[in-house]
């Protein structure tokens, strides 16, 4: 993995800019080398005093009044800035990558009572406060134009507020927290998936935590041109307010956080890939349709279904077996009951060039096969106190530790064994968050590498390593991909597809995915999906539902992937087993859905369903080219129009439709029995970004279902008839679609 290219800023520049922060002389006088020592800093000035050089010239430290405070250049026009009490700061790497041996080292330049490093565009200024200049404030600047990203809270004058404050526990722990100040007119985007159709986060406060259907990726991307990282996996809290932005961790060790500057969304998307990681290649498999349901629970009618989209002619790229394939959670393995020769099952898939995906589960029931030795080797979670039971649905059981490296070698060993060497082709990682007893108690649990409370969130992203890190040891690569129901900072570069959880079937729920999509791109996870129709509550024979499901199917034709599923009405009952486990103990709740199948809803339904399906075959070098820049650029599939239109006000908050790449901008439908909806149309002629060209042509969008073109820059009203999604192509490229909605 390699980082994005320096700043075009040269050394010189940089350490003008940074003799300035620090109130040194333009040139080199004033400047404190590498070389300097403690006796002649002793003797210096305060700020000479106060500040130090790392050996390799690549950090500045500062410490006083019990704290320690480190400023390292992190990747191109990017730092890393940690603060701890009475100890040096730590080195973890939750999310951040190393950075390169060979970067060009930052420009520092101690002052007198200041101090600053600048690496590339980003410049830090460390300034001493207090009577006794014993206290410091930060600011961040970005160092091409001079203008002030983001800075500090200041100590309020006789209140003696800290913006770096280590508030203490009664354990001895500490609480930590962030603040700085905040702008009127900033857009905040990022930050993951929240079930809200709320688009500029400006206002917002969000937990820092993992739930069903909630997945925290702390990482925002500002208006003011910067990106910044929470680096930190503790359960938590952020306030964007109007008065202050505030990062809070329930407890950890130190603040952490990496900030990068960048003149586009674009460049911090891209220098953010490269210090967290990339996403890797998509595979062909992912750019097509997928089929699942709650549950094919048995191989024939697997088989009978993947049969039948073969005789249908519906193009279908990959089938999935829900979860309760197994005899009991944990055993990592089909029931030969029910599934007798899973070789042959995939072998007939793969004629048909289907794929399969087999869902897993970390639960491990207490009377799994695997339970005691996990338990003996310690490769499970652990309660605090009480009953040692992480969940409870639908028995008892224990989640694993994927933060144990010994813990992934053996689930991957049985993975391997039981599912990959049968010809299962891709993993589906539900409960990756994980889901602790229906009520989230995250403080009563323990890791491997530390309490949930401090450093839970980071699980998902090891959960998705299991599976990503086993199936390169078998030769993989390029072909991978883990759906999961969580993600965190640096998932990304496993292979996680996150997908939004078990949302309910409702109108207000699709219209919180649109958000929930672009927000997950912003926060650095380009591979997001949603249950096409969602998970709860939908029966295929209602019409209100049918409708729902259509307008659900037209938003997933152009997500990072197109995938049906859901829990569909009535559940039913498999007569006779799975009546009772391989224990003997009654499972009778556990069911398995209704129909999900295209040609389960009618005739019209299949016809709308299958033109998108079509549609999506249409895009498919489109398609590759999103998941392309998603590799080697960081860049999410799913945009809202401030990404590609960041200097348009008009844009910035725009909730309701999106741009699926740079090129085509979709409108779904999200009101029930609405046969038309209004779509702003971004790049209005006076914007400073409208041009799309050196040209310097305005932006024009074709209607791909009319073949109208309008300007950029203004609201139109537009026909959405059952069978339209509204849909358009920029400046004239369409990629083969005009025509086909």
């Amino acid at each position: 993995m390699t980082f994005s290219t320096p700043s075009t800023l040269s050394a010189d520049e940089q350490h003008a800019f940074a003799a300035q922060l620090a109130g040194a002389a333009g040139d080199a006088s004033g400047s404190v080398s590498v070389e300097t020592s403690s006796a002649s800093r002793a003797t210096g000035s305060i700020a000479e005093q106060a500040f130090h050089v790392a050996a390799d010239g690549t950090a500045l430290e500062w410490n006083g009044d019990g704290e320690y405070v480190r400023i390292d250049a992190w990747g191109a026009n990017s730092v890393r800035v940690r603060s701890r009490l009475m100890q040096r700061v730590i080195d973890a790497d939750w999310a951040l990558l190393a950075p390169p041996a060979d970067a060009a080292k930052p420009q520092i330049v101690i002052g007198e009572l200041a101090a600053a490093i600048v690496n590339g565009n980003i410049a830090v200024k460390l300034e001493l406060t207090g009577w006794q200049h014993d206290q410091l404030r930060l600011s961040f600047l970005n160092a091409a134009t001079g203008a002030t990203l983001l800075r500090e809270t200041d100590d309020g004058g006789a209140l003696r507020l800290r913006a770096r404050a280590h508030h203490p526990l009664e354990s001895g722990a500490e609480s930590p927290v962030a603040t700085f100040e905040a702008y009127a007119g900033e857009h905040i985007y990022g930050m993951g998936e929240y079930q809200q159709p709320v688009l500029d986060l400006k206002g917002s406060t969000l937990e820092l935590a993992h739930r069903n259907s909630q997945v925290s990726v702390p990482f925002m991307v500002s208006s003011r041109g910067y990106g910044f990282l929470w680096h930190n996996p503790a359960v938590g809290q952020v306030t964007f307010g109007e008065n202050r932005t505030e990062w809070r961790a329930g407890v950890a060790d130190q603040i952490d956080y990496w900030i990068t500057a960048g003149d586009t969304p674009a460049q911090i998307e891209a220098q953010y890939a490269d210090a967290t990681g990339h996403a890797p290649v998509m595979p062909e498999w992912g750019l097509g349709f997928w089929q699942c349901k709650l549950r094919y629970w048995n191989q024939e009618q697997l088989l009978e279904t993947a049969r039948e989209f073969k005789r249908r002619n519906i193009p279908i790229d990959l089938i999935v077996i829900d979860f309760f394939h197994w005899p009991l959670m944990g055993d990592f393995r089909f029931d030969e009951e029910f599934w007798p020769d899973p070789k042959a099952m995939a072998d007939e898939l793969h004629k048909m060039g289907i794929k399969l995906m087999v869902s897993v589960w970390p639960q491990i029931d207490l009377e799994s096969e695997n339970y005691d030795e996990m338990r003996r080797r310690n490769l499970l979670a652990k309660t605090r106190q009480g009953k040692d039971v992480g969940m409870w649905w639908p028995r008892d059981n224990q989640f694993l530790d994927a933060t144990n490296p010994d813990t992934r070698a053996f689930v991957w060993a049985l993975a391997k064994k039981n599912y990959t060497d049968l010809g299962v082709d891709a993993f589906w990682l539900d409960e990756a968050e994980p889901e602790w007893g229906g009520d989230y108690d995250y403080a009563h649990y323990l890791f491997h590498i530390g309490p949930v409370g401090k450093i839970g969130n980071i699980y998902p992203q090891k959960y998705n390593q299991t599976f990503y890190d086993g199936q390169l040891s078998i030769g993989r690569k390029d072909d991978i991909v883990n759906l999961t129901r969580a993600a965190w900072a640096g998932s990304q570069r496993y292979g996680s597809l996150v997908w939004s959880g078990d949302v309910h079937s409702t109108f207000d729920d699709l219209k919180a995915q649109i958000t929930c999509a672009i927000h997950m791109g912003a926060a650095g996870i380009p591979w997001f999906t949603t249950d096409m129709g969602g998970f709860a509550g939908g029966d295929p024979s209602s019409e209100d539902f049918r409708e729902l499901y259509v307008r659900w199917c037209q938003f997933s034709a152009f997500s990072a992937v197109m995938r049906n599923h859901g829990d569909r009405m009535p559940a039913t009952r498999v007569p006779g087993k799975p009546t009772f486990d391989r224990k003997g103990n009654p499972i009778d709740h556990i069911t398995t859905g209704a129909d999900n199948e295209p040609w389960t809803y009618g005739e019209d339904v299949e016809r709308i369903m299958v033109k998108y399906i079509n549609l999506r075959e249409a895009m498919r070098p489109y398609t590759r080219e999103l998941f392309a820049e998603a590799h080697e650029s960081g860049q999410p599939l799913v945009r809202g129009l401030f990404y590609e239109f960041p200097g348009e006000e008009a844009a910035a908050n725009v909730a309701d439709e999106y741009l699926f790449g740079p090129d085509i901008l979709v409108a779904p439908v999200t009101e029930l029995g609405a046969r038309s909806r209004s779509v702003y149309l971004p790049g209005a002629a006076d914007a400073s970004d409208a041009a799309d060209g050196a040209d310097g042509e305005p932006t024009t969008w074709t209607n791909l279902h009319t073949g109208e073109t309008f300007a950029g820059g203004q609201t139109i009203t537009v026909d959405a008839p059952l069978d339209v999604v509204p849909a358009f192509a920029r400046n004239g490229r369409d990629h083969g679609l005009q025509g086909l909605i």
